[in-house]
């Protein structure tokens, strides 16, 4: 059994490490042309928080993925590889001024191990007149630490990693791949001529505040995130944005909005600001496909993409769908 993989972010490397799980034999390559910094998920501050907004194909099968996903990361939490893998527990906060819904979550409610009403006393932690806050705990995954360990596992267990530029799904026709997944984010945009995947834009800044030991989220996608050796400050959704440029403009917000809530970040340095653009779909794409090749063959494909700004948090769980879904497709009983 063959299989490709295209794209290397964490959505590809879950989905090879998935594979290697349930086909330990298979021969497993992942093409991508780029590679650990190089990525959407390298800008990620990785904090297991999907937005209520999240939508796979049923509610169902949504609330399964995320299950799946944060069991698949609290489990690498309580390893002894947890500091190679970038994974620790956090704990923090979300206020708002304006409604009580924007402070809760229907799919983390039920499956954190805390998630509750902050008290009066809490809802004072941060300057501004907050007037909702929720208290929860949960993981967060620095892939600057976890790509690379994703990467080394793979190959440790016989996965091969090549550089390649893919334009269309036949450029890797001669490797007589039996399924591929197509994991490549914001790329499947040209290659599947997919409309509906837009990009979202977002940008952070990184500064060094080890004082900060707690989360915290405000209104206008405001977030405080304390990570392994920096603090994430965000943010911004831009819709249908291709600016890969750092904007002082957005810097000059984002410090603004995160200095108001915490003044003491006034005297933070910044490490470096940094821009991503999130594979952002409506309803993000886990589903199998039969290409009709021009050389007249067939290739099956496995799509897996548009997780907007939620690839880190939920790709275990889409990579453990995708995976089923291929084990679907060899044995002929998909449903096509």
């Amino acid at each position: 059994m063959h299989f490709g993989i295209l794209g290397s972010g964490v959505v590809g490397l879950t989905t090879a490490l998935e594979l290697q799980q349930i086909f330990p034999n298979a021969r497993i390559t992942i093409l991508a042309d780029r590679f650990n910094e190089d990525t959407t998920s390298y800008v990620a501050a990785g904090i297991f928080r999907p937005g209520t907004s999240f939508t796979g194909p049923t509610k169902e099968i949504t609330q399964q993925w995320i299950i799946d996903a944060f069991n698949y990361w609290d489990e690498i939490r309580r390893s002894k590889e947890a500091p190679l893998a970038g994974v620790c527990q956090l704990s923090g906060y979300i206020y708002s001024s304006t409604s009580p819904k924007i402070v809760k979550n229907h799919f983390l409610e039920q499956l954190l191990p805390v998630y509750r009403q902050a008290t009066e006393e809490e809802l004072k932690l941060c300057q501004g007149d907050w007037k909702y806050g929720s208290f929860f705990t949960t993981c967060l995954t620095e892939c600057r630490l976890f790509l690379p360990y994703a990467t080394k596992k793979f190959i440790a267990a016989g996965g091969q990693v090549t550089r390649h530029h893919i334009n269309a799904f036949s450029d890797v026709a001669q490797h007589n791949f039996d399924v591929i997944f197509n994991c490549t984010g914001l790329g499947a945009k040209d290659l599947c001529n997919d409309q509906q995947l837009v990009p979202l834009r977002g940008q952070v800044l990184k500064v060094r505040a080890p004082w900060i030991k707690l989360a915290f989220y405000g209104d206008y996608d405001t977030y405080i995130l304390p990570g392994f050796e920096a603090v994430t400050l965000g943010g911004c959704r831009q819709y249908d944005s291709y600016n890969l440029n750092v904007c002082k403009y957005d810097s000059m917000a984002i410090k603004e909005r995160c200095c108001s809530m915490l003044p003491s970040l006034k005297r933070a340095a910044v490490i470096w600001e940094t821009v991503g653009l999130r594979p952002h779909r409506a309803v993000v794409r886990v589903e199998s496909e039969i290409l009709h090749l021009p050389t007249g063959g067939i290739q099956k494909v496995v799509h897996n993409y548009g997780h907007g700004g939620y690839g880190v948090t939920t790709s275990p769980g889409t990579a453990k769908h995708a995976v089923k879904i291929a084990r679907e497709l060899l044995v002929g009983n998909s449903k096509l």
